[in-house]
């Protein structure tokens, strides 16, 4: 007898909603999968603080708010639910329709790379992200060594890469017409292999 292989259950969203609402931990929803979000390491929290906190203090009298990691996106296109580990959104806020715990309309979205889903974060949610109408900039910060990815919408399906490395580098957030120095992004972060952290990160 051949031995049938084990689908894993599917869900609706509306399912997922309820079971995260009231779920102990966060989850991602893909495309009908419900992925478990594991905790994330002290230099990931790090760099999330002192993102939100340049960006919040740089921000104070424009129409721009900027969330962090328990925030949900919804991004229709692509069927996913998922949490960034920044978010900036310009002017009005959008909700998914009939919630109001569930945003839609990013303007800048920030990710913290690790090394279980760093190659995700560039590609399939990347793409995901580019689905969003309002989304004009995505930034992948390393937490191995002082290094910011940085991509820029400059046209419909047009996007342009740039690079920062080392700490007298300053990232320059065009949608937010904002500048953020690598040293303040990893204030009191302590640099380690990535090996050391394979199997704890988000």
């Amino acid at each position: 007898m051949i031995a049938q292989p084990q689908l894993s259950p599917t869900y609706s969203p509306e399912e997922y909603l309820d079971l995260e609402v009231t779920a102990e931990f966060r989850h991602e929803y893909i495309d009908g999968e419900i992925v478990p979000m594991t905790g994330g390491t002290p230099n990931h929290n790090r760099i999330i603080r002192n993102l939100c906190t340049a960006l919040t203090m740089g921000l104070q009298g424009q129409d721009l708010e900027v969330f962090v990691a328990d925030q949900r996106l919804w991004i229709p296109e692509a069927q996913i639910y998922t949490y960034p580990d920044v978010m900036a959104i310009a002017g009005e806020l959008a909700y998914q329709t009939g919630r109001r715990d569930t945003l839609t309309n990013p303007t800048l979205i920030i990710e913290v790379l690790s090394a279980s889903t760093r190659n995700y974060d560039r590609g399939d949610k990347f793409a995901a992200y580019r689905t969003i109408s309002t989304f004009q900039e995505y930034a992948l910060v390393d937490q191995y060594s002082a290094h910011v990815e940085h991509h820029v919408k400059i046209g419909s399906k047009q996007w342009m890469l740039q690079e920062y490395d080392g700490l007298d580098a300053t990232l320059n957030l065009a949608s937010l017409e904002l500048e953020v120095s690598l040293r303040d992004i990893y204030n009191k972060v302590q640099f380690e292999p990535v090996a050391l952290d394979k199997e704890a990160e988000t």
